[in-house]
């Protein structure tokens, strides 16, 4: 601390222009105190990576002091941190805030019933309401579980930042990272809120699955795949209580190892322009069918695809009737291999009976022939996926308020108020076209998007973007209708390449079905684009992706070395090759010469 305050007044002296003399003059002194309130939070994340020599056994010394939000956590290079993920956290936060309000208003009337219920006919009289204050434990307040909390960060700001919480659970499989928590929540001062806990969070979760000892909140951030802890934590979370999940397996659930996909989420995804959403629909099955085990179901708050990672809210019910509604939510998708188009069939239809009671019929199908109709190529066919809303919209606009409202505590909170109000006008339809994707298979010149979003609602259909993709058109009209409206537009505007045999020759040789307008409608120039938010973040970082796996060995092989090392690694192979060859050619001919020269001596 001491080298910190000599870091703040240095700076400040050096930037306030000031000599020996006048500094000593109060007011002066007074104005560089501010301003060294002021700059403390930017001198912390300047000087992050300043090393810390603290002893702990088996473990290297060197730590980093790392600030985010609140909280000022010591960060070993052996547990895992990855500082892109502040939206992450940000937004969590954000939520967990909202739904704080919302348990604790709920508890009051829980006991309010009760007490009525053992006392008819009197009025209860209660304590005036205790204040939601963060940092300090309520006691209607949430249990939350973070079950693989590496340094703790994540727990750290949850008890400094939300205010309603009872007790916050950071867990860890590595006892080192749990010694950092520990010295963690020491350096935070938060030992009357938050617990460290040195468990398998698979484990920890079924050993909480009784009524009485469930969570109201568990967030799972593992590197890599959630599958493996998703039975255990819709047994272990209370009814109407909330599910935080992030997966990082982007490259599996979008497509590059679809047998992976399938046996650790029970969806097979398919590679296409709209593998993102698909593979947020993949989870939410993964975590639906889990649940319907147990008679329970979910209703997605949030799903959202961000950077390299996909983050999902989901609350968690009990109920036998609905969770039968399960395989009407459930369906298959079939993509053209030739123009991309799609079609969603759900498993089975619902019709209402008597007495509140439903009727589940399967569905009849295939939908669509062996070779599509558009282009005359064949299908693949992929899921099974979750066909319901990804989204609550009543939820997600009181998070833009409370972003707008609380944008100094958050740093990420332009992207939170954007991408949300992409995510709120998003119709419920599943799945997307890229228009980029549409107009390769025509080799046409792209038209304005607004162009095409008119022609779509000009035909009576919905259209919107989609959080998950810049260049989306996310609409309730059928394939032909998207195809009539290209095919309109390359009237006006010719195209040059059209080869017999191609999608782009099958689709044009067809006469459009619907007469296309695409005169400028009121509508489709959405809000979140009209004034100019957030909706999609540049890279915030260099090397911003997914971070490795951390080390307990004390190597300093970095990310950045390792690609260094490994630039021109398959042309070194290759000239090492080709020397090998020579070598063994000129081995080959000197044994030839020498064996002629053996002979004419003989």
């Amino acid at each position: 601390m001491n080298q910190l305050v000599k870091v703040l007044f240095r700076r400040c002296f050096n930037q306030s222009g000031l000599n020996s003399t006048q500094l000593l003059l109060s007011r002066t002194t007074i104005n560089i105190v501010r301003k060294c309130s002021t700059m403390a939070d930017e001198v912390w994340k300047v000087d992050n990576n300043e090393n810390v020599d603290i002893e702990m056994e088996g473990l290297s010394t060197k730590f980093s002091l790392v600030t985010e939000g609140k909280a000022k956590v010591l960060q070993p290079a052996s547990v895992f941190y990855n500082p892109v993920q502040e939206f992450n956290r940000d937004l969590t936060i954000a939520i967990l805030s909202e739904f704080a309000e919302e348990h604790v208003k709920q508890a009051r009337e829980k006991r309010h019933k009760i007490w009525q219920k053992e006392n008819p006919g009197k009025e209860l009289i209660e304590d005036a309401e205790e204040p939601l204050v963060a940092g300090q434990q309520h006691p209607d307040g949430m249990k939350i579980l973070e079950g693989l909390s590496a340094s703790g960060l994540r727990s750290m700001r949850f008890g400094l930042e939300i205010p309603g919480v009872k007790k916050i659970i950071a867990n860890d499989f590595d006892k080192h990272a749990v010694e950092v928590i520990e010295k963690n929540i020491k350096r935070n001062k938060l030992e009357n809120l938050v617990e460290a806990s040195h468990n398998d969070c698979a484990m920890l979760m079924y050993l909480n699955k009784k009524v009485d000892d469930r969570f109201d909140v568990i967030d799972l951030d593992p590197y890599g795949s959630a599958g493996p802890f998703l039975d255990a934590a819709v047994q272990s979370i209370r009814d109407g209580g909330l599910l935080c999940i992030t997966c990082t397996d982007g490259g599996t659930l979008c497509g590059n190892f679809g047998e992976k996909s399938f046996s650790m989420y029970g969806g097979l995804p398919l590679r296409s322009k709209f593998c993102h959403e698909m593979a947020l629909r993949i989870i939410l099955h993964s975590i639906e069918s889990h649940a319907a085990t147990y008679s329970r179901y979910i209703v997605p708050v949030l799903s959202l695809s961000v950077d390299f990672y996909f983050r999902l809210f989901v609350r968690v019910y009990s109920g036998q009737l609905q969770t039968k509604f399960t395989a009407a939510h459930t369906g298959m998708v079939y993509q053209c291999v030739g123009c991309s188009s799609y079609t969603v069939q759900p498993l089975c239809d619902t019709q209402p009976g008597k007495n509140d009671t439903y009727k589940f019929i399967p569905s009849r199908g295939p939908p669509v022939g062996k070779n599509c109709e558009h282009c005359g190529f064949q299908h693949q066919m992929g899921g099974p996926i979750y066909l319901g809303p990804l989204h609550d919209t009543d939820f997600v606009d009181k998070i833009i308020r409370r972003a707008a409202a609380e944008s100094e505590k958050f740093n990420t909170a332009n992207r939170i108020e954007g991408m949300l109000s992409v995510v709120s006008e998003e119709i419920e339809v599943p799945l997307y076209y890229e228009v980029d994707g549409l107009y390769q298979v025509l080799h046409c010149c792209p038209p304005k998007m607004m162009d095409v979003r008119s022609a779509i609602l000009n035909a009576g259909y919905k259209v919107s973007f989609s959080h998950a993709c810049k260049n989306s058109l996310k609409t309730d009209a059928p394939n032909s209708v998207i195809w009539d409206i290209l095919r309109a537009w390359i009237e006006k505007n010719p195209i040059k390449k059209n080869e017999p045999g191609s999608p782009c020759h099958a689709i044009l040789s067809q006469k459009p079905s619907i007469e296309v307008n695409f005169e400028t409608h009121n509508k489709a120039n959405p809000r979140s684009r009209s004034q100019n938010l957030t909706r999609w973040q540049p890279n915030p970082e260099k090397n911003w992706g997914p971070k490795p796996r951390a080390k307990k060995s004390k190597d300093s092989d970095t990310l950045e070395s390792r690609r260094i090392k490994n630039q021109g690694k398959r042309k070194r192979k290759a000239e090492e090759d080709m020397g090998d060859e020579n070598t063994v050619e000129g081995q080959e001919t000197d044994k030839q010469s020498k064996a002629g020269g053996d002979q004419a001596q003989t």
